[in-house]
């Protein structure tokens, strides 16, 4: 899809700079937080059957799950505005035998949806990067049934997340960080504030808001110490600060996150504390 609309600078961003990445580092990813959508998932109920649409469904993971819930009678659409990650996906999707999934690429904000077609919307991680978070979920809404459900996944803050904020400070020693965006501007962390998110929900017209923290361990870039590392050069805050740096640096940076988390180094890989929002809402039954 073309680079243009309100979320231009995401589209742009997905397709050329993050989607590539997550495309290479897929299962990775996929295992690492894997967990958390199933658990929001379970909190949707989704049943057999069912239509769903899958919000920032990225490289499939989500989507091939969500289709194996709803079984061969329901179906699931993943949207995402990263041509490469969708590529991906469908590859996926193919090889998991699965024909009740399909893919579109395009934006949720403003993408055109059935209306009052859909059984429950979901998304891990892919709700955050919205210009107007209000209007995309009024649009989503808008192709949920009466009484259909919501429920995604997404960050609690940075400090709260160590296994982000460690390796971003271990670099700080070593690159200016960018400069912190304003609040709730687009971005893995817009939606750490649970009051504004249920805000933003209720103005688009769902009802029932409810948030469920989730705190626990999750293992950083697979298993070693050094693939930890190298994953952390690559993705999350740690690797945004780099991309303006020289590439003399890099070799201290890594030295310097190698030593922050190694404390958190286990036979099962590097363990470190993350922190969620399990977010749910339901579209009104009239």
């Amino acid at each position: 899809m073309e680079a243009t609309g309100p979320n231009a600078e995401q589209i742009r961003y997905w397709n050329e700079t993050a989607g590539p990445k997550w495309v290479r580092l897929a299962s990775m990813l996929d295992a690492q937080i894997a967990p958390f959508g199933r658990c929001a998932m379970d909190r949707a109920a989704i049943a057999p059957r069912e239509r769903v649409i899958d919000v920032g469904c990225g490289c499939g993971d989500t989507t091939i799950e969500l289709g194996r819930r709803v079984g061969a009678e329901g179906s699931v659409l993943g949207i995402d505005p990263s041509a490469p990650m969708l590529d991906f996906a469908r590859q996926r999707a193919r090889a998991a035998g699965l024909a009740n999934v399909r893919f579109e690429n395009g934006d949720a904000q403003t993408h055109h949806l059935e209306e009052r077609a859909f059984d429950a919307l979901f998304s891990r991680f892919g709700v955050m990067f919205f210009a107007d978070p209000p209007a995309a979920f009024t649009n989503l809404r808008r192709a949920l049934r009466p009484g259909g459900r919501l429920a995604f996944v997404c960050w609690q803050s940075i400090q709260q997340n160590p296994w982000m904020f460690l390796p971003v400070m271990a670099a700080a020693a070593h690159v200016t960080l960018p400069a912190p965006p304003p609040p709730g501007a687009p971005g893995p962390f817009a939606f750490a504030d649970a009051d504004r998110v249920r805000g933003i929900l209720q103005q688009a017209g769902f009802e029932s808001v409810a948030f469920e923290s989730i705190e626990e361990q999750l293992t950083v870039g697979g298993v070693g110490l050094d693939q930890a590392v190298d994953f952390l050069m690559e993705m999350g805050p740690a690797a945004a600060a780099l991309r303006e740096a020289g590439p003399d640096v890099r070799p201290t940076v890594a030295a310097a996150i190698r030593e922050a988390i190694a404390p958190f180094d286990t036979p099962d890989g590097v363990r470190m504390g993350s922190a969620i929002w399990i977010v749910t809402a339901r579209c009104p039954k009239s």
